[in-house]
């Protein structure tokens, strides 16, 4: 079932094309990989008519991919492109997904996740949301610190860095970003090692194991990463929108 269109409003602007369409979907990220659906290669297709309908076809490694990733990641991009000035009309279908259904018309309902499986969820997906930003916020603190410790910075002294003090690079900018969606402390004056829940300082004692928590997290991400690039290749053999200029 393909999901009904949704009006936005936008009226007396004219619509974007389909390449401004497809760079809204840059902010949209994989809940679990913490990177871009278009980097990932899961934007099939992307379409905008001369009226503003802007139509995007979405797929995934598998036929059973997690149905909470997968109505995040629709949602998600539903949201970037209806907000895009010009979008008259916004149609997000998720392809070849056993939850396809259920993902679609509760999207374009704004249904909820709850209400679209009824019977079957049991909450929203804020706190999940919020957990996967968490483990982005340790692999994102490893990203930061490598180079640091490769360049003979000792532990102890990461723990007694703000992220002022650390050179700037695109992994800080992700990181203060990620920080920043959770409500932790982002700014020059923050301390580089915190907790990811309570954005308290970590300890010395503490970052050690901190540390190689952090390491962990981030190998992890990268390893299930490069398993659904590898999946979804296998099942398409064709790049995503947008992936080949990743």
């Amino acid at each position: 079932m393909t999901a009904p269109l949704t009006a936005v409003p936008g009226a007396n602007v004219a619509p974007p094309g389909a390449a401004r369409v497809l760079q809204s979907l840059d902010s949209v990220r994989d809940p679990e990989l913490d990177e871009p659906i278009t980097s990932l290669g899961f934007v099939a297709s992307c379409t905008v008519s001369a009226d503003g309908d802007a139509t995007v076809r979405l797929r995934l490694p598998t036929y059973f991919c997690a149905p909470n990733f997968a109505f995040l990641m629709v949602a998600d991009a539903y949201d970037a492109v209806s907000g895009l000035p010009g979008v008259r009309r916004a149609e997000v279908v998720l392809e070849d997904h056993f939850a396809s259904d259920a993902i679609n018309g509760g999207v374009a309902a704004r249904a909820g996740f709850v209400r679209s499986f009824d019977g079957e969820a049991v909450g929203e997906l804020h706190q999940l949301r919020a957990d996967f930003l968490r483990k982005a916020v340790m692999a994102g603190t490893d990203q930061v610190c490598r180079p640091l410790l490769r360049a003979g910075t000792e532990p102890a002294a990461l723990r007694r860095m703000t992220l002022g003090d650390v050179p700037h690079s695109r992994a800080l900018d992700r990181l203060r970003q990620r920080r920043a969606e959770l409500g932790l402390p982002a700014g020059d004056g923050a301390a580089l090692l915190i907790d990811p829940a309570t954005g308290a300082p970590v300890t010395d004692d503490a970052a050690p194991l901190y540390l190689r928590r952090a390491q962990t997290t981030r190998v992890s991400i990268e390893a299930n990463a490069g398993i659904c690039r590898g999946m979804l290749r296998h099942r398409y053999d064709t790049a995503g929108q947008g992936e080949e200029d990743q």
